[in-house]
């Protein structure tokens, strides 16, 4: 069974409208390249609060609301699923969820993962904690036949999430990330972490490469991938892979998300549509 996968990102910000056009866009590209999941970063449509925006006060729900309906209606038109990052909108005075929807090739809302673990004090003053409330559930769905899974960001650190979703049947974990103002300092930081050789296991990761992404200070005009199109393969019912912010790979039989790749979106840096680059291999099953 194979999955074509586009791996999307473009500079995300608070303009809500803007990132709307960049994520339709992409669909539509990654529709055109045979893909059949177009796979988005962190809070790509919404933005990021802390990052690409100080807070929600005052922030357009309402817009947000109509830029989430049309893509759903560009899912349907184009029969393509879409792992979107956005904001999830809470009542009362609760703080928003920093999710992902899940959304079909009918443009149906299929489900909702809403990030657990929040990086912030325990007071909810600092990181995410200041901005969200944490989820409380894990997200699984079939897509051609396999089972897949949803994590966000920070939860790279946790390896007990991939294990519950392995222990779910999951083989195909979707990771979006968001990377918007790193410094270049952070992002090195990140890749030696991460790992160079599990960078060398598909050709996203090579497409988009750490030095292009190092800072949201870099000079505009330099062109960065918008998308990169990975085939997986399924190639044994043990393995599990997962999908970050350009990076996909097999994790293996005993899966230690602390090898997650650094992917997602950049910011003061010129991204243009289309796929990247198209690839098809089998994947080779970790021992």
């Amino acid at each position: 069974m194979k999955i074509s996968v586009a791996t999307c990102h473009f500079p995300v910000d608070a303009d809500i409208s803007r990132n709307e056009k960049y994520v339709v866009s992409q669909v539509r590209s990654a529709r055109e390249f045979g893909a059949d999941v177009a796979h988005f970063p962190e809070a790509c449509l919404s933005g990021y609060a802390g990052t690409d925006f100080a807070s929600y006060r005052g922030f357009d729900w309402p817009r947000l609301e109509a830029a989430t309906l049309h893509i759903l209606d560009v899912a349907k038109q184009t029969g393509l699923w879409v792992i979107l990052g956005s904001t999830h909108r809470l009542t009362g005075r609760h703080k928003p969820h920093d999710c992902v929807y899940i959304i079909d090739s009918s443009g149906r809302l299929a489900d909702r993962y809403d990030k657990m673990f929040c990086s912030g004090d325990g007071n909810g003053r600092s990181g995410d904690l200041a901005h969200y409330s944490p989820g409380n559930h894990f997200t699984t769905f079939t897509l051609k036949g396999i089972r897949c899974g949803v994590l966000i960001c920070y939860e790279y650190a946790f390896p007990e999430l991939y294990r519950e979703y392995k222990r779910r049947g999951v083989q195909l974990v979707f990771h979006s990330f968001h990377a918007g103002h790193a410094s270049r300092k952070t992002v090195k930081s990140m890749a030696r972490e991460v790992g160079v050789r599990f960078h060398r296991l598909n050709a996203g990761s090579r497409a988009f490469s750490f030095a292009r992404m190092a800072s949201s200070r870099a000079a505009c005009g330099e062109t960065l991938p918008a998308c990169s199109c990975q085939r997986w393969t399924q190639t044994n019912a043990s393995t599990t892979e997962h999908v970050v912010g350009g990076i996909a790979r097999c994790v293996g039989r005993s899966t230690a998300a602390r090898r997650c790749a650094i992917g997602g979106q950049t910011r003061g840096l010129s991204c243009k549509g289309g796929i990247t680059s198209v690839c098809s291999r089998r994947r080779a099953v970790p021992s």
